[in-house]
């Protein structure tokens, strides 16, 4: 066989494969990870990311799936409580978020192939996929916040479907009935805006009962998208000094930042010293 023809075939099989039923297709090999506080933290891209998000969305098997995203601060917390930390292992799948947790994975010799922060990573999920017609439930912040997220993302991403949103001020005896909502709206991804580690538990204790195919943990993403937070400007993130911007906003979190990272960089260096590098 030439290989002009050896091509041609290549590209007819690789055809048939893509339209081929999800359940017919040859299985995508796992993502690489690498273990960091005790937290198993997935090396993908940001296309990866949106792409297995999506895949899950699109299963049919009517399981609930976490994803959890961590920063230093997280695995700060991960780092000094065992019974959180297993919450991290729990979910689905965990992403990195900022330039510590790719500097703790660099001390173990893997480079992060992408800095998968929410702020970055939801809207590239929700612009790309605009033409698919996903649905969104928002869920957390204080009373307002999330409907003003909801009423930006209408306006920044056009036919967006926001099914709904709810503010996080809510107590557990209210717990059922929000879920209840959240169901009957049928969303095909659940943003849970709530805080480290609020939003963790919250999801981890509430999955059993939500039908919904993707719930994710997002931190302050709607404080962002509603005004009260303003992003960085991109050469302050490409420095990894994003956490600056948001000490200047929020000072009153002075401690996770100007306690908790030169914390984190020290469990970092232990961290390697007791459990080696990647594994």
């Amino acid at each position: 066989m030439t290989v002009g023809k050896a091509m041609n075939s290549a590209h007819q099989q690789a055809s048939v494969a893509a339209q081929a039923p999800a359940h017919l297709r040859p299985a995508e090999p796992p993502l690489p990870a690498v273990t960091v506080f005790g937290v198993s933290i997935t090396n993908a891209t940001k296309r990866q990311a949106v792409a297995l998000m999506e895949s899950w969305i699109n299963a049919g098997d009517r399981r609930s799936r976490a994803v959890s995203i961590v920063n230093a601060h997280t695995l700060n917390l991960a780092w000094e409580d065992p019974a959180y930390r297993a919450v991290l292992g729990a979910a689905d799948v965990v992403f990195a978020d900022g330039v510590g947790v790719r500097l703790a994975a660099r001390l173990k010799g893997v480079h992060l192939r992408d800095n998968l922060v929410g702020t970055d990573l939801l809207p590239l999920f929700m612009r790309s996929k605009r033409q698919r017609g996903y649905r969104y439930f928002l869920l957390g912040g204080i009373p307002g916040t999330a409907e003003r997220a909801a009423e930006r993302l209408r306006g920044d991403v056009p036919g967006i479907s926001i099914v709904g949103y709810h503010d996080g001020c809510f107590d557990v005896r209210e717990t059922r009935a929000v879920v209840e909502r959240i169901n009957a709206a049928a969303p095909d991804m659940l943003l849970v805006g709530m805080g480290n580690p609020t939003q963790e538990l919250w999801i981890y204790q509430n999955l059993p009962a939500l039908r919904v195919p993707v719930s994710i943990g997002v931190g302050g993403l709607f404080d962002h998208w509603a005004g009260n937070l303003r992003r960085a400007p991109g050469w302050v993130r490409r420095l990894g000094m994003e956490w600056f911007q948001l000490l200047l906003q929020q000072p009153h979190k002075w401690r996770r930042y100007l306690l908790g990272n030169p914390r984190f960089v020290s469990r970092a260096l232990t961290d390697v010293r007791r459990n080696g590098g990647a594994r």
